[in-house]
């Protein structure tokens, strides 16, 4: 039985690592706590509940996660700290060991974070009731938390499906998410017809490995997005990271055609290397991820490709490297998210014996990033002089707004055009030049 009333006009604050997923799932954790009574608190306001929802996909995410919970811990003196994620699944019963966190979930637990949370406090008055953890072994980890959540944001963050059956021996998702598994369909288009209902125009598909979707139902992800394109309201959608092996020719064909679904696509490459892709135990060859992209700019000359490539990795010789770097820079895609390999306890990449040091891979990581750089703005300059339609989202009174175009490009509109009125708005502008630091290009309004 939870308590409600213990809950009432106490203050949270939150704070999320990592990837979208993340993000989207903090979001329901604070729409959950808000309907038990809690108030989000503003900057610089003591909070009375801590949530720190971690990452754990490279030692220094562990590094970062920690910190995050001290930091937390010394601002909200008194306050009751929850921490939950990939690194508390992982580390739960050392996470609980740092000074003041009262409350640690893991990936089966989060679930029933008000459950936890009200049975702690239950139990508050003995101090062995404190430093609490919860998580389940890896398989046995089996509950779906659902959440399409915007939180302060314009766009909401749907989430279709969640773990990794794949184990990438660099990995430790799987050991943190567990195996692949999903909601239905029918519910999944619910949850986008109550975004519309409430007045959402986009929405950016996230999961672990969302082509994997239909383990649990049986279903296609194909068929999830044929179903979610019909739903009247959603303007725009976007698919966060789709692996090149389950990024299937038909699903980019659909897209290509689709009322809703964007020129906008997001595939980890990891490395461009075969030798180094099996190494690695990727489902797929350089050939299959260029036939990919490829086919998506010839049915979407338009799209917006951004690429995940991971730098000296055990296994990743110069030769290697210099192979991975040629291929990315004969492939039309847009934007690299580039990141140092870690070592991971537990995984197999530990096996290898080829190791790279960390002088090497900041020089490799500079030399993909300057190639990112050259890629984005060769993009971007295409359509300067164009006319699109931008999505806003609000901007802190006196800054910039931002927003995106269909092919994510990203727009700035001066202090001195920009409207309150403007958020969550489509906007037609003239893509002007670039801003200063050539992140984004200039809107003139139309």
């Amino acid at each position: 039985m939870i308590d409600s009333s213990a809950f009432q006009g106490k203050k949270a604050a939150y704070y999320t690592l990592g990837c979208k997923l993340n993000f989207s799932e903090t979001s329901t954790f604070g729409k959950m706590l808000e309907d038990m009574g809690v108030i989000t608190a503003k900057k610089g306001e003591k909070a009375d509940i801590c949530l720190i929802n971690t990452c754990s996909v490279t030692e220094v995410a562990d590094h970062k996660c920690r910190q995050a919970i001290h930091r937390m811990v010394r601002n909200n003196p008194g306050a009751f700290v929850i921490v939950t994620g990939c690194y508390a699944q992982l580390e739960s019963e050392n996470v609980s060991k740092i000074e003041g966190v009262d409350l640690v979930l893991g990936a089966n637990e989060k679930a029933h974070l008000i459950q936890y949370l009200s049975d702690a406090w239950a139990q508050n008055s003995d101090a062995a009731a404190l430093h609490q953890h919860y998580s389940v072994k890896t398989k046995e980890i089996k509950t779906f938390q659902p959440s399409c959540s915007r939180g302060n944001r314009t766009r909401y963050f749907l989430k279709v499906q969640d773990g990794c059956n794949y184990y990438c021996t660099y990995c430790t998702i799987p050991f943190a998410r567990g195996n692949s598994r999903n909601p239905s369909i029918q519910s999944l288009v619910a949850q986008c017809e109550q975004a519309a209902a409430e007045g959402g125009k986009e929405i950016v598909i996230t999961g672990v490995n969302i082509g994997d979707f239909g383990q649990t139902t049986h279903e296609r992800f194909i068929d999830l997005v044929k179903a979610m394109d019909q739903v009247e309201g959603i303007k725009r959608y976007r698919i966060s990271s789709l692996e090149p092996d389950l990024c299937d020719d038909d699903l980019i064909e659909y897209c290509a055609q689709s009322r809703a679904f964007m020129p906008h696509f997001h595939i980890p490459l990891q490395s461009g290397s075969d030798e180094v892709l099996k190494l690695m135990h990727r489902r797929y060859d350089k050939a299959l991820f260029a036939h990919k992209v490829n086919l998506i700019k010839e049915k979407m000359p338009d799209a917006f490709i951004g690429v995940d490539v991971m730098v000296g990795c055990r296994g990743e010789t110069p030769e290697c490297f210099e192979e991975c770097y040629e291929f990315l820079k004969s492939l039309p895609v847009t934007q690299l998210h580039v990141f140092p390999y870690s070592e991971r306890p537990g995984t197999a990449a530990l096996k290898i014996p080829y190791v790279v040091d960390e002088k090497e891979k900041k020089k490799r990581s500079k030399r993909l990033l300057e190639l990112s750089d050259q890629k984005t703005q060769e993009f971007y300059a295409q359509y300067i002089g164009t006319e699109a339609e931008v999505l806003f989202e609000k901007a802190p009174r006196g800054k910039a707004m931002h927003g995106f175009t269909k092919n994510y490009i990203r727009v700035e509109l001066s202090p001195a055009l920009a409207k309150e009125e403007y958020d969550n708005q489509l906007i037609k502008v003239r893509l002007g030049d670039f801003n200063h630091d050539k992140t984004a290009l200039k809107g003139e309004l139309l």
